[in-house]
C-alpha cells in the first residue's frame, strides 16, 4: 500500500493514469465476475458453473476499489474519482441483479456484502490511516452508511419491488413448478412504474375529466371535400354504414376510409333521403341542434329477415356457447390489467372456477372464469397478432376469417373499435363477403391521432363508452340469436401506462349490467389482448417492461355448462391457466365454442390452427417450446 503511495506522490504526471488505469481494472473484473444476460429482446438463462474463478475476480475487483477510495481518503487523489464508486453502486450494483440463484445474476447481491468485508480488513490493517481515534470514528461512518445504503435498498425493494408481480385473482399466482411446466415465467425484480405513477398520469391535471370537448365540432363536417347530402342548414348527421358498400370493403387505407365516410354523410331530417336507403340507414348520428359539440346517438338497426335467416341455421351444430364476447384492450399486459382494472377483475374474480362445486356467492349461477398467466404474444405489435386470432395463422395466409365459420352456424357477428378503419382485423389479407361483420360500428374515435397519454373524449364521454353502447345494443336486439360480439380499443395504447384505469369502472357497470340483465345467459366472454405494453417510453429499457410487452391478458367467462362435460372440459381449462398458449389456442377455442362435440372432427378438421389446440383440452406444457410459436424469440419463459 506504501509502495503504490509513493509511486504516486513521486510520478504525478501518470498519477491520473495510474487511477483510470486502475479503476478500468476493477471495473473489468467486476463485469467477467457477473452473471449477466445484456441479449436484448431474449430472456437469457446462461449459467456459470466457475464459481472458484467469478469469486477471485471480484475478489480483486473489490480490494482495487477499497484501495483508490482510502486514497481518497487520505487525499492522495482527487475527491472527483468518488464518481467512480457513483458508478460502481447505481450503474453495476443496482441493475446486476436477475431472477434467480442459479440465472442472470441474482447472486451479484454478494458483491455489496464483499466490498464490506474488504473495507472492514484493508482499512484495519492500513498504515496510511491519519490516527487511531479517527480511524475509528471512520469505522463507525463507514457501518452507518453500508447500513443506511442497505436500508434504503430493501426501502426501495419494498415499495418499489415486484413481489406482488406475480400475483392473479382469488390470491392465485404463476405457478413456476419446473416438474409440471416447461415455461416458467421470469418475474422482474424492480417494477419502476411504481414511481412513474406519480407523475406520468397527466390525466390528473385534467381533474380526471375529458379533455378534447370541442375537437369534433359540427363546422367540421361542413368543410369541402363534403357529403352532397349534407349543407350548412343541417344539425343532425348520420354516418354512412360502412359494411354494406363494397367500396369500403376493397381494404382501403386510413385515409381512404376517413374521406369515404365524410363524403356520404346523411342528413337525418331528409326523411325522402332516410326513405330511400331504408335498410342502409344510418345507426350513428350527431345532433347539433343544442350545441356544436354535438350528442352522439346510437341506434343499432335490428334486422329481421337476417334474424329468421341465421336461425334456420342453428340445427347443423349444438354449439358450446350461444353467445361468444371477445373484448380486446390493445398493448394490455396480464400484471398491467391487475395493476389498473382493479374493479373489473373483481367481477371475473366473483366467478373464479371452484372445481366444479356450486360458487358461494352465486349458487344458482353456473358462471366460470379462468385466467391464463402463460399467455403469450406471437409478436408485440397487434398486425402480426391478429390474423392469429381470426384466421388461425399468420398474416397473408389463405385461411378464412372466423366470421365465416360463425355465420355458417347460425351466428349473427358485430364488430365495434375506436380504431380509424374499416376492419383492423382483416389487416393483410384478402377480403371478401364472408369476411364482414352483420354490425359493424361505423365511427372511428376522432381523436385518437396516435399513442396519446390524454383520454379518448368525444361529445363529452370516453369513447370506449359509445362502443359499449352499440354492442349492448347489439345483444338486446338480438336476444333470440346466436351472436358474436367483437369490441376493440386502442385506449391503452399509450406510453405512460396509467390511463388504463379511467375505464375501469365503464367496464365493471357494462358488465355487470350485462349480467344483471341476464344477457351474459349461455356466454362465453373472452375478455383480453394480443401483447403487452409496446409503445415506447421511459420504461423501454427496464426489465419489467420487456417482460410485459409478451404476456398479454386473458380472462375467460363461461357460461352455459349443459353442454360441456365438466369432468374433461372443466378440468382442462383449470388446468391450462398456468399452461404456455398462445393466440393459436385462443382461436381454436372459438371454433371449439362454435362448434361443439364435432370439434376435431372431419368437418373441423381443415379449419382448425395445426400449432394450437381448444383449451378445453388437455395440453401438455412440458411438450410445448416457447421457440416453436414466437416468431421473433420473444418470450418470458426460462
Amino acid at each position: 500500500m506504501m509502495n503504490l503511495i509513493k509511486l504516486i506522490k513521486h510520478n504525478k504526471n501518470y498519477k491520473n493514469f495510474i487511477v483510470f488505469f486502475s479503476f478500468f481494472i476493477s471495473y473489468s473484473l467486476f463485469f467477467l465476475s457477473l452473471e449477466k444476460c445484456f441479449e436484448g429482446e431474449e430472456i437469457c438463462c446462461t449459467k456459470f458453473p466457475w464459481m472458484k474463478k467469478k469469486v477471485i475476480e471480484e475478489s480483486i475487483s473489490c480490494i482495487i476499489t477499497i484501495i483508490l477510495f482510502e486514497l481518497i481518503l487520505l487525499k492522495k487523489i482527487s475527491k472527483f474519482h468518488l464518481i467512480h464508486f457513483i458508478i460502481v453502486y447505481v450503474l453495476f450494483y443496482s441493475y446486476s441483479y436477475g431472477v434467480t440463484f442459479d440465472n442472470h445474476g441474482y447472486y451479484n447481491i454478494r458483491y455489496f456484502f464483499v466490498i464490506i468485508i474488504f473495507f472492514i480488513i484493508i482499512i484495519n490493517f492500513s498504515k496510511c490511516l491519519i490516527s487511531l481515534k479517527n480511524k475509528k470514528l471512520l469505522y463507525l461512518y463507514i457501518l452507518l452508511f453500508l447500513i443506511f445504503l442497505q436500508s434504503l435498498r430493501n426501502s426501495i425493494n419494498n415499495i418499489f419491488g415486484c413481489s406482488d408481480w406475480k400475483m392473479g385473482l382469488n390470491n392465485t399466482s404463476i405457478d413456476n413448478n419446473k416438474t409440471k411446466y416447461k415455461c416458467l415465467i421470469q418475474v422482474p425484480k424492480f417494477c419502476h412504474f411504481k414511481i412513474g405513477k406519480y407523475f406520468l398520469d397527466i390525466n390528473r391535471f385534467y381533474n380526471f375529466k375529458c379533455v378534447n370537448k370541442d375537437f369534433n365540432p359540427r363546422k367540421k363536417f361542413l368543410k369541402p371535400p363534403r357529403s352532397p347530402y349534407i349543407n350548412d342548414n343541417t344539425f343532425h348527421i348520420g354516418f354512412p354504414l360502412t359494411n354494406k358498400d363494397q367500396k369500403v370493403l376493397n381494404n382501403i387505407s386510413r385515409e381512404e376510409f376517413f374521406s369515404y365516410v365524410y363524403e356520404n354523410l346523411i342528413d337525418m331530417n331528409n326523411i325522402t333521403l332516410l326513405n330511400l336507403i331504408k335498410e342502409k340507414k344510418p345507426e350513428i348520428s350527431i345532433d347539433f341542434s343544442k350545441n356544436d359539440n354535438g350528442k352522439l346517438n346510437i341506434n343499432l338497426n335490428f334486422n329481421k329477415t337476417l334474424s329468421n335467416e341465421r336461425k334456420q341455421l342453428e340445427s347443423l351444430v349444438n354449439p358450446y356457447s350461444k353467445n361468444i364476447i371477445v373484448i380486446y384492450l390493445d398493448s394490455v399486459s396480464r400484471a398491467y390489467s391487475m395493476r389498473q382494472l382493479k374493479k373489473t377483475l373483481k367481477f371475473f374474480e366473483n366467478f373464479i372456477s371452484y372445481n366444479g362445486n356450486s360458487n358461494p356467492k352465486f349458487p344458482f349461477e353456473n358462471f366460470h372464469s379462468f385466467q391464463f398467466f402463460k399467455y403469450h404474444s406471437h409478436k408485440y405489435f397487434t398486425v402480426g397478432n391478429f390474423p392469429i386470432l381470426f384466421y388461425g395463422n399468420h398474416r397473408n395466409s389463405s385461411n378464412n376469417h372466423i366470421n365465416l365459420y360463425l355465420k355458417k352456424n347460425g351466428f349473427i357477428t358485430c364488430y365495434t373499435a375506436d380504431t380509424c378503419f374499416n376492419d383492423f382485423t382483416n389487416t393483410f389479407h384478402n377480403f371478401s363477403s364472408a369476411d364482414v361483420f352483420d354490425h359493424h360500428y361505423p365511427v372511428c374515435d376522432p381523436n385518437f391521432l396516435g399513442p396519446t397519454s390524454k383520454l379518448y373524449c368525444d361529445h363529452d364521454k370516453i369513447y370506449i363508452e359509445f362502443l359499449l353502447e352499440y354492442a349492448n345494443q347489439f345483444l338486446r336486439k338480438y336476444n333470440d340469436n346466436r351472436k358474436f360480439l367483437l369490441i376493440l380499443s386502442n385506449f391503452a395504447h399509450e406510453p405512460s401506462y396509467e390511463k388504463l384505469k379511467y375505464i375501469d369502472n365503464i367496464m365493471y357497470q357494462f358488465f355487470y349490467r350485462l349480467f344483471n340483465d341476464n344477457l351474459l345467459k349461455e356466454t362465453s366472454l373472452f375478455f383480453l389482448s394480443d401483447h403487452g405494453v409496446s409503445v415506447p417510453s421511459i420504461y423501454y429499457f427496464n426489465e419489467f417492461y420487456r417482460i410485459e410487452r409478451v404476456l398479454p391478458m386473458f380472462y375467460l367467462l363461461v357460461n352455459d355448462r349443459k353442454n360441456i362435460d365438466y369432468e374433461s372440459q372443466y378440468k382442462y381449462l383449470n388446468e391450462n391457466q398456468q399452461t404456455f398458449i398462445t393466440g393459436f389456442d385462443i382461436y381454436n377455442t372459438m371454433i371449439n365454442l362454435i362448434y361443439g362435440d364435432k370439434y376435431g372432427t372431419e368437418e373441423t378438421k381443415n379449419i382448425t390452427s395445426k400449432q394450437g389446440q381448444s383449451l378445453f383440452s388437455k395440453i401438455n406444457s412440458l411438450n410445448r417450446s416457447p421457440k416453436d410459436y414466437s416468431s421473433m424469440d420473444l418470450y418470458a419463459c426460462f
